[in-house]
């Protein structure tokens, strides 16, 4: 590995990012192209473009880590689980080491933000880190001692797909989620399902950041739609606080932006968690939109 140079990419459902880090962590290039929704196929091809055109930015050939939206099974090697539902039971990282010519390594992408921001980012020092996405969809990664925690199934820290905690009974049973349930934690804190929400209370179709600027300039309807999305991520997240107890939670995704999520949640939080005492701190992801594709990098050594 000639300079130590790392290629991580991310599988997105929209996008697919890559970036060239150094051995110390510096990035070398980065790029992000289209998802070819739906194109298995043409999904391998962008991505071997991708690393290709990162290689020759960098100046150099690199190890490939890549996150996806969704695992690889421990029993077939085949990916499930995705939201990029084109990748299920394709065996996306054994076609990736072929078209690339040289061994890869996978993790789901929240479990890329996890390493990420352990290593370096909001939870870099810290014994257990909750790293959650809130954006096209939900997930959660799990890193203890600065090593990502994958699990026996490859499921640790699949938050996204447990029913949303303590519903009332508007709640119940939740909307259709693609899993094939209803109600799934997805269904009520990504930024389709905050939009969902505000279109079954109002009738009006906005996009999220629309949401929640409207909801910043004092408008009700938004102001609500954002109490109800912060209450039941607040649930979430407390249910897993009783579960695993971490030492700080880092979100990313889209809505990381949102400012009142650490504002408002944690003040929520004791609300739901045992005892009522919660000392756990909630924070942004410090890589931003980066750390997901830095962690893929991170997969390999320096």
């Amino acid at each position: 590995m000639p300079g130590g140079l790392r290629i991580g990419i991310d599988v997105g459902g929209t996008k697919i990012e890559g970036v060239a880090v150094d051995r110390e962590g510096r990035e070398r290039a980065r790029r992000r192209i289209a998802t070819p929704r739906g194109d298995y196929a043409a999904s391998i091809a962008a991505i071997v473009d991708l690393v290709a055109s990162l290689e020759g930015t960098a100046g150099g050939r690199g190890t490939v880590g890549f996150g996806i939206p969704g695992v690889v099974s421990p029993r077939t090697g085949r990916v499930k689980n995705a939201n990029s539902t084109w990748l299920n039971g394709r065996p996306f990282d054994e076609d990736l080491a072929a078209a690339l010519e040289r061994p890869v390594r996978s993790a789901n992408d929240a479990n890329c933000l996890a390493l990420s921001e352990a290593v370096d980012g909001a939870g870099a020092g810290a014994g257990i880190v909750l790293a959650v996405i809130l954006g096209t969809g939900v997930g959660a990664g799990i890193a203890v001692g600065g090593q990502v925690v994958t699990g026996a199934n490859a499921l640790a820290g699949e938050w996204g797909h447990n029913p949303l905690p303590w519903p009332d009974p508007t709640e119940m049973p939740g909307p259709p989620c693609y899993c094939g349930k209803h109600g799934c934690i997805e269904t009520w804190l990504s930024g389709p399902a905050m939009e969902g929400d505000h279109k079954r209370e109002t009738g009006r179709s906005l996009p999220v950041p629309q949401i929640v600027a409207m909801a910043g300039a004092g408008d009700g309807a938004a102001a609500a739609t954002l109490q109800r999305y912060l209450g039941r991520l607040a649930r979430g997240l407390a249910h897993v606080v009783n579960v695993l107890d971490p030492d700080v939670v880092v979100v990313g995704g889209g809505l990381s932006a949102v400012a009142a999520i650490y504002d408002v949640v944690p003040q929520l939080l004791p609300n739901w968690v045992f005892g009522g005492e919660v000392e756990t701190p909630i924070r942004p992801a410090l890589h931003g939109d980066a750390s997901g594709v830095r962690g893929a990098a991170w997969l390999w050594p320096p």
